[in-house]
């Protein structure tokens, strides 16, 4: 049954991403709304109802994902994720509005008053089609066959991001959906442990791009951790992060061993210095913890006459956008800020969230407009600190001089090792 609901709900959100559909509903909107606020109204309650129009004079009828949505979550749910939910650390518990209809209903309480703008309407409808593919991500495992499936997936992911769409980039790939949907707290961990699994059974080149991905981001997650949830105590970081840590070993051994496919001739993609810089970005969370492990410290040390000038030309530096610099508590706050400023300006970002996770080996947006997004991301983080060890901190941080910090204490750890 859960197969025929992937498929359900597949079919329906191909349906309102293909062709002018969503074009359509917010010019509707901009004739019918006097102020964005009334517009956000109606997109509320097409959000909260998973009910949207299949035409722009809204007559013609309805496409409702209710049905598979609430199928699809509650399977999800009962494994341990809220992919459409974000946790509320103060009142401790799971916010009862979806993510998107929590950015609405903030936009709504800022700018409401003011005339509606299309691109404000138009990036809202795409995050909410994003979250439902985040939520397709994880349920390709009822079908049978899960790279197929997420390879469908990546094809409304390349529609919701295409011209027909709002132009605001969110990620690279459908495998990073699993990262943005996993990106939260959760009080019940076990959920990561069964999706490790899971991933480990898809194809090569999947796996590797789900890699990429977490070597990157779990290095500045846990580099935040370390400096501020943690005041640099390892041991306190790695007894609160236990389903973290595999997701950690995981994501850099496999980008090792593409690393060493490349190294010995058969490798294809992506770029040497792509690898090398997820794989510095997973040791910059705790270089130890890696290291330790002998046959991973045998098999880096076996690339080191390769990886050492590598490493060293990633140091990052003020005058252009490194990755190494970048540090934040979840990437899905990353996405949220970036969606939330590009409303509130009318304007779509060029950068992705995938982009913030490369330097200038990668990514498909511009390196000052990548800095210019980290900038104004922790920005906007330094005017809504969140208390951490009783202390206001932001959790969205972006400074070249920590980055530097962790690049040399990396490579001393290396070095320490015997590594390089």
């Amino acid at each position: 049954m859960s197969e025929v609901v992937f498929d359900e709900l597949i079919g329906q959100l191909e349906a309102l991403l293909t062709g002018d559909r969503r074009q359509e509903y917010v010019e509707h909107l901009m004739r019918t709304s006097t102020t964005l606020g009334a517009g956000l109204k109606s997109v509320r309650l097409a959000m909260r109802t998973h009910t949207w129009p299949t035409s722009s004079t809204q007559t013609s009828g309805r496409l409702t994902f209710a049905r598979a949505v609430q199928q699809c979550n509650a399977l999800t749910e009962a494994e341990g994720f809220h992919a459409l939910h974000d946790w509320d650390g103060i009142a401790d518990h799971v916010n009862p509005e979806i993510i998107p209809v929590d950015v609405l209903d903030f936009v709504r309480r800022l700018r409401g008053t003011e005339p509606p703008n299309a691109a404000a309407l138009s990036i809202l409808i795409d995050y909410y089609a994003f979250h439902i593919l985040t939520l397709l991500a994880l349920r390709v495992w009822d079908t049978a066959d899960p790279d197929a499936a997420l390879g469908r997936v990546g094809m409304l992911l390349a529609l919701l991001q295409g011209p027909g769409g709002s132009g605001q980039p969110f990620v690279a790939d459908p495998e990073t959906l699993l990262l943005i949907a996993t990106s939260h707290y959760e009080p019940d961990e076990r959920g990561y442990h069964s999706l490790l699994g899971q991933v480990r059974e898809l194809s090569p080149a999947r796996q590797l791009a789900v890699a990429l991905g977490h070597a990157s981001s779990m290095g500045a997650h846990l580099r935040f951790g370390f400096l501020a949830t943690y005041a640099r105590s390892t041991d306190a970081m790695r007894e609160d992060n236990v389903a973290d840590y595999p997701w950690l070993h995981y994501a850099a051994d496999v980008v090792l061993r593409e690393y060493e496919r490349r190294c010995a001739g058969t490798g294809e993609q992506p770029a040497a210095a792509v690898l090398a810089e997820a794989l510095l970005g997973s040791l910059t969370a705790d270089t130890s913890s890696l290291v330790d492990s002998a046959e991973f410290r045998e098999r880096l040390t076996a690339c080191a006459t390769d990886l050492a000038p590598l490493f060293e030309s990633l140091a990052p530096d003020s005058e252009s956008y490194s990755p190494l610099s970048l540090f934040f508590n979840f990437s899905h706050n990353l996405l949220k800020g970036t969606v939330v400023d590009a409303i509130l300006r009318g304007d779509s970002w060029t950068v992705s969230y995938s982009d913030l996770l490369m330097g200038a080996a990668g990514g498909s947006s511009a390196l000052p407009s990548r800095q210019a997004l980290a900038l104004t991301l922790m920005g906007y983080a330094r005017r809504h600190p969140q208390r951490i060890r009783g202390q206001l901190m932001p959790v969205i941080v972006y400074d070249p001089a920590v980055g530097r910090a962790a690049h040399q204490a990396t490579l001393l750890r290396l070095a320490d090792a015997d590594v390089f």
